[in-house]
C-alpha cells in the first residue's frame, strides 16, 4: 500500500511539474525602442508567437477535431502545419535549433510547445544578426530565395493560419481568455 501511495504521488507531482512549465510567449518580451530592421523582423515573429501561445492554450479534443464545413484543414492539422511552417523559418534563416521529437511522435501539446521554442529561437537569431542580407539563399552566387519571400510566405503563412486556430476554436465554444490583450502583448490578471 504504502509503495503504491509514493507511485501515485510522485506521478501527480511529477504531472504537476510538466504541466507548471514555462513556455514562451506567454506575455511579448520587452523590448528596447530600437527600430532596425531585425528588431523590426523579431518583434514579428514575437507577435506570431504570442498570438500563437493564446490562440493554441488550453485546447480541446473537440477544438483539435474542429472543421469548418468544406474541404478545409481541421485545427490539428493546421497546428500541425505551423509546426512545419516554424521549422521552415529556422531553415531560410540558417537557425540551427534541435527539435526534442520525430513530428510524426508528437502529442499536440508537445508540437505547440517546440512551436513555440521554434519562434523563440527564430526571433533570437534574427534579433542578433547583423544584416537580414544574411538569410537571403543563394546558390552559385545568384540569389535564389531573397529575405523579403520570407516575410510574405512562412511568417505571413503563420500569421494567418494562427488566426484560423482562432476561429476554429470560437466556433467550437472555447474562445481565447478576454484576458488576453493582443495589441500591447499583456495579459490581465
Amino acid at each position: 500500500m504504502k509503495i503504491k501511495l509514493i507511485i501515485i504521488i510522485t506521478l501527480f507531482f511529477a504531472v504537476t511539474m510538466t504541466s507548471q512549465e514555462k513556455l514562451p510567449y506567454y506575455e511579448i518580451p520587452k523590448m528596447e525602442e530600437n527600430y532596425s530592421a531585425q528588431n523590426t523582423v523579431a518583434r514579428m515573429i514575437d507577435g506570431l508567437g504570442f498570438r500563437y501561445y493564446w490562440s493554441t492554450e488550453s485546447l480541446r479534443s473537440e477544438d483539435l477535431a474542429y472543421q469548418p464545413k468544406g474541404e478545409g484543414r481541421d485545427c490539428q492539422k493546421t497546428i500541425n502545419h505551423l509546426y512545419d511552417l516554424s521549422n521552415m523559418m529556422l531553415r531560410l534563416t540558417k537557425t540551427d535549433f534541435k527539435q526534442d521529437k520525430e513530428k510524426d511522435k508528437m502529442t499536440f501539446l508537445e508540437m505547440r510547445k517546440q512551436t513555440l521554442l521554434n519562434l523563440e529561437a527564430l526571433s533570437n537569431r534574427i534579433r542578433l544578426s547583423k544584416d537580414l542580407s544574411e538569410f537571403t539563399e543563394k546558390k552559385d552566387g545568384e540569389i535564389t530565395i531573397p529575405f523579403f519571400n520570407v516575410i510574405n510566405g512562412p511568417i505571413a503563412d503563420a500569421i494567418w493560419h494562427t488566426g484560423q486556430v482562432a476561429s476554429f476554436r470560437r466556433s467550437s465554444e472555447n474562445p481565447i481568455s478576454s484576458k488576453v490583450n493582443h495589441f500591447t502583448g499583456t495579459v490581465r490578471e
